[in-house]
């Protein structure tokens, strides 16, 4: 391991764009898969998920990321891939993850929102008892289901309000499904006290963000990648503060960028833009936070100091309270020190 890297290991981190069923290891989906052995596509064999896993574009991630939501079946099955996500999580140092959760896709398969809710919710306990990882949900909108799906994923989040609940986004695919659709459902999210974070400008152009700027009121942006070609865009990001929730590895793999060396990471920290460092699905994209965090360090050519501060730019962005907060960079601050 080089000195970097060693340094990263260790780095006390905040994980602010990682989706929830996207975040289950190839162990955490195998174990799934042989629960409901013969009903699934998905492999219950790790060792051959890396092949399931390769994906020809973004249509075809989405399909293949809902055969793996078709794994979780029951309370239990939710129970315990919250639980475990936020073992690996921790083993990276993570102190502080907002999960995205599409509860939709999981009450649409028949599992009643409430127990849905009471199953992340103990997974969240448990975790901050047994790895010392604070969780959050981000309730979003599987954008490809429509205007039913954010009725429903509203209700939930309103109704049921889970104590983890923070933030109220919008994923799945951004062609062909529109970001103003969705303003009334973000007004009554905001207006019951829920941060928006959708996702824009992953796949699609400038003016994905800036509907999801003026439309959905975003305080962060999921992805966010095309403002690189929009001065204007990356001067109003800059302005107002406005974050990235950048995951490069994500947008290689699903062609959303074509390699490693032409991802705008450089040119939106040049241009002032807020940016933090996350890793989206990363069993699915072979990838982990932390290695995240080497690639970044190596688009932006940052030594061990640029590095400690992607991880305090995670926590300014991040809904936490300011007094936790505060805690958090001052543990960065003295693991870097100390380093």
């Amino acid at each position: 391991m080089t000195e970097l890297a060693s340094f990263i290991a260790g780095l006390p981190k905040a994980e602010l764009h990682v989706h929830h069923v996207g975040s289950a290891s190839p162990r955490i989906v195998a174990d799934l898969a042989a629960r409901h052995e013969g009903q699934s596509p998905v492999p219950a064999d790790p060792a051959a998920l890396a092949d399931y896993f390769a994906f020809s574009d973004f249509a075809h991630f989405i399909e293949v990321y809902l055969t793996v939501v078709d794994l979780i079946r029951d309370d239990e099955d939710v129970r315990m891939l919250t639980y475990e996500i936020a073992r690996e999580l921790a083993r990276q140092q993570v102190r502080y993850a907002e999960l995205t959760i599409t509860p939709y896709s999981h009450v649409r398969r028949g599992i009643p929102a409430p127990a849905f809710c009471e199953a992340i919710e103990d997974a969240r306990t448990g975790a901050a008892r047994d790895f010392g990882i604070d969780l959050r949900w981000c309730f979003d909108i599987p954008g490809e289901a429509g205007l039913p799906a954010a009725e429903e994923t509203l209700r939930i989040a309103l109704e049921e309000r889970p104590a983890g609940l923070v933030s109220f986004g919008l994923g799945g695919p951004e062609v062909g499904v529109p970001r103003p659709q969705f303003k009334p459902y973000f007004d009554k999210a905001r207006a019951a006290g829920l941060h928006s974070v959708p996702h824009a400008g992953e796949t699609t152009g400038p003016e994905t963000i800036w509907d999801a700027l003026r439309e959905l009121g975003a305080e962060r942006i999921g992805h966010g990648i095309a403002a690189a070609r929009d001065p204007e865009l990356m001067a109003y990001l800059a302005e107002r503060g406005i974050p990235l929730e950048v995951c490069p590895t994500s947008n290689v793999r699903t062609r959303a960028v074509a390699e490693i060396a032409e991802h705008p990471l450089a040119t939106l920290v040049n241009a002032g833009v807020p940016v933090t460092i996350n890793s989206d699905d990363p069993p699915m994209f072979g990838t982990t936070l932390e290695e995240e965090y080497a690639v970044a360090a190596k688009l932006l050519g940052l030594d061990a100091r640029g590095v400690a501060g992607l991880a305090a730019a995670a926590v300014s962005a991040s809904f936490l309270p300011a007094a936790e907060k505060d805690r958090l960079h001052a543990e960065i601050a003295a693991y870097a020190a100390g380093a």
